[in-house]
Formats: structure tokens, sequence, C-alpha cells
């Protein structure tokens, strides 16, 4: 009944526009795809060289203080990595690890500062949050298809990936934290003359580290989700365990590959949550 209303050329536009963005940026894509490439597969490859051994014993021992001398975390984290020693899959731990790391350093250097910028000005919250919305609903398979567009496909467009679906909230969680910093701190710090900046750094910031630290720990967990995901792109590490054994149909090996990342995940999590208590103490 509505075949006469023509086809909008939607998809059309859309690669046109990939395209042209990506001819026009293809001075600074083509960088980050080899430099950055490179300096992710140097660091990978590093945590690869050193003896697992004391990869272990180094986990377990900042396991052991940052829970306060209790010695649950330190046992489970020995247990769960000698595991994926043991089944070879070593080397993508190390390569998920390093992923999920630069992924996160990299949505926490961008997402603090404009968590920052929204606390501080209503018309950038405004313009932001609509922006923030539509990366967290958007699904996560389709944040693939840009990163495929500009950087081709490896480690840096899993990187890509990661960090536009894992910046929100610590952007969320920074505005909120320094929103809700008490009213008479930040007049009290007014009163004693601070300028903004020493307001920021000695009041606010101190004031929502424990709001700003939970926001991080979302953003590390959706980052090690997505770098699994990002293996269908070509990003290396447990995920493509993952992704090959369900291509292959092999039931047992994709079953370690993600024991080893459901290990990672946990180990991750009961580290950021102790430094928020920490944070918090």
């Amino acid at each position: 009944m509505l075949d006469f209303i023509p086809k909008i050329p939607i998809a059309e536009a859309v690669s046109d526009f990939t395209d042209d963005i990506t001819n026009a940026f293809a001075w600074l894509f083509n960088p980050i795809k080899n430099q950055f490439g490179d300096f992710m597969e140097w660091s990978a490859d590093l945590l690869v060289a050193i003896p697992p051994i004391i990869i272990i014993l180094v986990v377990a021992l900042l396991a052991f203080f940052i829970t306060g001398k209790r010695i649950g975390l330190a046992i489970f984290s020995v247990i769960g990595l000698w595991l994926i020693y043991n089944q070879g899959l070593w080397e993508e731990l190390m390569f998920t690890f390093s992923l999920v790391l630069i992924a996160s350093l990299l949505s926490v250097i961008i997402g603090v500062p404009v968590g920052i910028l929204m606390s501080k000005s209503k018309l950038a919250e405004n313009i932001i949050s609509p922006i923030l919305d539509f990366m967290q609903t958007m699904p996560a398979f389709v944040y693939l298809i840009p990163a495929v567009a500009f950087f081709s496909i490896g480690m840096v467009p899993g990187i890509f990936a990661s960090l536009i679906f894992a910046t929100p909230p610590t952007v969320r969680f920074t505005n909120l934290g320094i929103r809700q910093v008490s009213e008479e701190l930040v007049e009290a710090s007014d009163a004693f003359g601070s300028t903004g900046t020493q307001k920021l750094f000695k009041v606010e910031l101190p004031m929502a580290k424990s709001t700003i630290m939970a926001g991080i720990n979302q953003t590390v967990m959706l980052s090690l989700s997505m770098v699994v995901i990002a293996s269908m792109i070509g990003a290396p590490g447990l995920g493509r365990e993952v992704l090959s054994s369900l291509q292959r149909a092999q039931v047992g090996t994709g079953f370690v590959a993600g024991i080893g990342i459901v290990i990672l995940a946990i180990i991750i999590d009961r580290f950021t949550q102790n430094l928020n208590m920490k944070k918090a103490d």
C-alpha cells in the first residue's frame, strides 16, 4: 500500500558520508592505525615476555594489600590466573588485558574532563547528555562499523569501539559526583578566596572521588565486554578464541576461553571496587 513512496537512500548517504570522512581525515587515521597499533602490539608483547609466575605473584600481592591484607582475592587471583596459563591461553589473556587497560585509560582521560565540563556548564550538560544517551543505547555491535571504516581491522578499531562504548559512565559519574558536593563546602572554599582551579582540585574532586571511581569501575567492565566483541573485527585475545570456537562448534574450547574472560572480569572488578572503598575511607 505504501509502495508509491520512493525508498529513502539512507544507507547510500551514510556510506558516502563515511567515505568522505575517511578520505578527509586519512592523514589522522593512518598514523593512529599504524603507530598506535604498533605501540599496542609492543605493550602486549612486553606483557607476554614477562614470566607468568611473576605476573601471578604481583597480582596476588596487589590483591592482598588492596583488600586490606585479606587473602581471599589473592588466592582467587593465583588459582584463576594459573588455570588460564594451564589451559594455554596466557598470551591471549595478556592481549585482552592490554586492550582493556589502554581502552580504559583513554576513556578515563577523556571522560573525567568532559564530566567536569558538564558539571560546570548547564549548556554543556544539555548538549552532551543526549550524545551520551545515544552512545549508551546503541547496540554494541554497531560501533564496530565506524571502527572498521576508519581503521580497517585489528587492535586499533577494537580500542576505538571500546572507547565509544565505555566512556559514558565515567562522564556521567564525574558530573554527578561534582554536582553532589555539599554547597556549604563550596561556599566555604569561596569564602576563603579559593580560585576555580583550587576549588575543583582541592574540594570538589576529592569529595567526588567515590562516585567517580564507581564510574571508572563501570567503564573498565564495559571496556572488557567490548574488547571481547571486538574480536569480530580482528582484535586479538580471549574473545578471538571464543569467536573461533563458536564458528567451529568447539564447545569445550569456547567454554575454557569464556572461563578465562570471567576470571579476568572478576579480578578487575574486585580490584577497582576495593580501590573505590579505599578512596572512600
